[in-house]
């Protein structure tokens, strides 16, 4: 099947990723995401000199997708609504809740701080966490797809 063709076999002629459908799913997912993590806030914890909360979010938000990109890529149904389910939960809501941005503010802030080896460990730390925390949502997903059958 094309890029550009529909499921149902009709010439779209847009791309999917100017599909207003497809924009729209993205949107609503990240306000839903960003709003989550806005109310968790991002305040550092009590006695502790690295922002956790972004770490955490970071963290639950890389787990969080493994499961999804794992059960998504394993289920069976309509392609199409599989789409919408990664665009929104996956590409707009995890999007949207995970704050890289804030980490890099935040690396830097602990540098300007005088705290260059807590910037460097938080920085390497919250990447090779959030990589284990992605394996871990993927074994995850294996043993709810293996529970569910």
């Amino acid at each position: 099947m094309s890029a550009h063709m529909s499921a149902s076999g009709h010439q779209n002629p847009r791309p999917a990723y100017l599909r207003p459908t497809h924009l729209g799913a993205v949107w609503l997912g990240g306000a839903g995401g960003t709003a989550a993590r806005y109310s968790l806030g991002s305040d550092v914890l009590a006695g502790s000199q690295l922002p956790l909360t972004t770490l955490m979010i970071n963290l639950v938000g890389a787990f969080l997708l493994g499961v999804l990109l794992e059960s998504l890529g394993h289920a069976k149904g309509v392609p199409e609504r599989h789409r919408y389910v990664r665009l929104f939960a996956g590409t707009g809501f995890l999007g949207g809740f995970t704050t890289y941005s804030a980490l890099a503010t935040e690396v830097v802030q602990l540098g300007q701080a005088g705290l260059a080896a807590q910037a460097v460990a938080y920085a390497f730390g919250t990447v090779l966490l959030g990589a284990v925390a992605s394996l871990a949502g993927i074994v995850a997903g294996v043993h709810l797809r293996r529970v569910k059958s």
